[in-house]
């Protein structure tokens, strides 16, 4: 089960020179072949016509960012907040904790940060963390990619992860 350092941080470095960008248009939530959710909006472009902007479902609805985050981390046995998704991420750090996470086949839920300045202040606020990625586990702050790749290191994320299944 556990790879070797090498293996989490090089693989997939030869797709990296490929283009890939993640569609605009996807949707709120995705059930990928990982057991990944995502949770990400339409760009809001303002070349695009009022009649298919996407409509902030928050604005009304008196939940606020905080109260997402929360429920995210409570609902989520793995949340990851991260820079783009777990198929396109978007710096180092966030595409070496979902290569450590991928290790131990569980169901991992994303929120891409640098869609929303604000979501992005709300994960912070929650966790008191300055940095990102952000990785929760059973509702607890783990850390960023560096912890979470300590943790896969010495046995710890396996251990913490045990009781958590794949939905395949």
């Amino acid at each position: 089960m556990a790879a070797s350092l090498s293996s989490i941080l090089f693989k997939g470095l030869a797709s990296r020179s490929r283009s890939r960008s993640p569609s605009l248009a996807t949707p709120c939530f995705q059930l990928s072949n990982y057991g990944m959710r995502y949770f990400t909006t339409v760009s809001n472009d303002p070349d695009t016509h009022d009649d298919f902007k996407p409509a902030n479902k928050l604005e009304n609805s008196g939940i606020s960012l905080a109260d997402v985050v929360e429920k995210d981390v409570k609902e989520n046995p793995v949340m990851l907040y991260m820079k783009g998704v777990p198929d396109f991420p978007q710096c180092g750090f966030s595409s070496l904790a979902v290569r450590v996470l991928k290790q131990y086949d569980v169901p991992i839920s994303a929120r891409n940060i640098l869609e929303d300045p604000e979501l992005k202040s709300a994960v912070k606020a929650f966790s008191h963390w300055p940095t990102f990625p952000q990785v929760f586990i059973k509702g607890e702050f783990i850390g960023g990619s560096d912890i979470i790749l300590n943790m896969h290191q010495n046995g710890e994320l396996k251990e913490k992860l045990k009781d958590i299944t794949s939905k395949k």
